[in-house]
């Protein structure tokens, strides 16, 4: 045992101790097992090193919007994490070689996904942020459309169901010969 930790637990009488940082961080507690967990944190209040009595330990790197860019841990295991301007995950990758990227549209929607194992997602949105069109890697696909109400109005898959609610427009033989710019048109049949 070390001097700094003998001389610690001299001055504590009971258990748990607990200690604390200037930001009311919790940095060192033991239990009158043995027990203890060790951490520092950055200036964001970010734990940045955790350590126990087990000889676990970790690592971890956060850039200046405070997400996690870097992970890593005594068992041997990393992962690593980058972020676009908007927070927005748009690349992960870990010890294992596996690997994911992300896109997103000015309004954060994720548009695009890939891995490593060869799955992709793409996705659109219309000006109301919803979903009008997925497709991925194994051939799936839908289609959608939205009324002004954000309400779905018709449906379609790459399995052939179509649910179509769409209004159904009605026109005059005059407002027909306008859109066709063909006059006299005559009705045969309804």
């Amino acid at each position: 045992m070390s001097l700094l930790k003998k001389k610690l637990r001299d001055s504590f009488k009971e258990y748990p101790i607990e200690l604390y940082d200037s930001n009311n961080n919790e940095i060192y507690y033991e239990n009158n097992n043995g027990y203890w967990i060790k951490k520092e944190f950055d200036s964001n209040n970010n734990v940045i090193y955790y350590e126990n009595s087990c000889g676990f330990w970790c690592k971890r790197k956060y850039d200046s919007n405070n997400n996690e860019i870097y992970y890593e841990n005594s068992d041997g295991y990393w992962v690593k994490q980058e972020y676009d301007s908007n927070n927005n995950q748009i690349y992960c990758e870990n010890r294992y070689g596996y690997w994911t990227k992300r896109e997103y549209d000015s309004s954060n929607n994720r548009i695009y996904y890939e891995d490593s194992d060869g799955l992709w997602i793409k996705r659109e949105y219309d000006s109301n942020n919803n979903k009008i069109y997925f497709e991925d890697s194994d051939g799936l696909w839908i289609k959608r459309e939205y009324d002004s109400n954000n309400s779905e109005i018709y449906y379609e898959n790459s399995d052939g169901k179509i649910i179509d609610n769409r209004p159904k427009k009605e026109y005059t033989i005059k407002e027909i010969e306008e859109k066709l710019g063909i006059k006299n048109i005559k009705i045969i049949k309804e």
